[in-house]
């Protein structure tokens, strides 16, 4: 079966800092892959590229057998319309309700009436066990709670694929595991392929099907979590105790 996303050969630069030098990496419909890497290493970039924010130096993306690279602007809107992302920092608008930020990307999309984004946002809510807080402003919304806001505003279109940029950073304990819950949860309802990059390999053990480590400006390593406890590669080994640092890593060129 041919796979729903795939990097092929793809390098990019930023200036002198080459920060993918060959990624390549191939996606099943309906896994959860997680990317892990130092800081730095290219994992929110890998994500901007296949939205098509960002055009690689070189290489390809295909999402559904269609080369993202090569897409005119309308059709990357059409191809994104596929796409539900939780960013790092939730990226709730401040000046809109809970109601309003869920139905955000429904307005820029579609054409729902309003009796119809009532009944969205009251599901997505009750998917991620929020209910009955569309009033709500996001100053009134715990860190966790933003979160959770956040992915129900991702999953509003009825993506057929999540991107989840660093979807635990800043929370407790309490609220990651919350957050992973709802990934897998939303993974098994949904029928939906989830792409996850994070520094938490509690997180990834638990959320994924399969790993895959970048570093150097490739993927060194992909694996499921039982052949990444057991791999004897030196690299993956680093990683996973903590011995691979931040200083190998090249500039951080920022979240999605």
């Amino acid at each position: 079966m041919k796979p729903l996303i795939q990097f092929e050969n793809v390098h990019v630069a930023f200036g002198k800092n080459k920060v993918l030098r060959g990624l390549n990496l191939d996606i099943v419909d309906g896994e959860s892959i997680t990317i892990i890497g130092g800081s730095g290493s290219g994992k929110s970039v890998a994500l901007k590229l296949l939205l098509g924010v960002l055009t690689p130096d070189q290489g390809h993306i295909y999402f559904q057998g269609r080369d993202v690279t090569t897409m005119i602007e309308k059709e990357l809107i059409e191809m994104r319309k596929k796409f539900g992302v939780l960013f790092q920092g939730s990226a709730l608008f401040d000046s809109l309700t809970v109601r309003e930020n869920i139905a955000y990307p429904l307005r820029e999309h579609f054409h729902h009436s309003e009796q119809e984004l009532d009944r969205i946002v009251t599901n997505k809510l009750a998917l991620v066990s929020l209910p009955g807080i569309e009033k709500m402003m996001p100053s009134d919304l715990s860190g966790g709670m933003k979160k959770r806001v956040g992915l129900a505003r991702a999953i509003a279109t009825d993506p057929k694929v999540i991107l989840y940029d660093e979807p635990t950073t800043g929370l407790d304990p309490t609220n990651t595991q919350r957050i992973n819950r709802l990934i897998l949860q939303l993974k098994q309802k949904l029928k939906i392929t989830s792409i996850i990059v994070t520094h938490d390999m509690d997180s990834a053990f638990k959320v994924s099907d399969r790993l895959a480590l970048l570093k150097d400006g490739k993927i060194c390593f992909v694996g499921t979590i039982e052949e990444v406890q057991h791999s004897k590669d030196s690299m993956v080994r680093g990683f996973i105790e903590g011995k691979m640092g931040d200083g190998e890593a090249i500039a951080s060129v920022g979240g999605i």
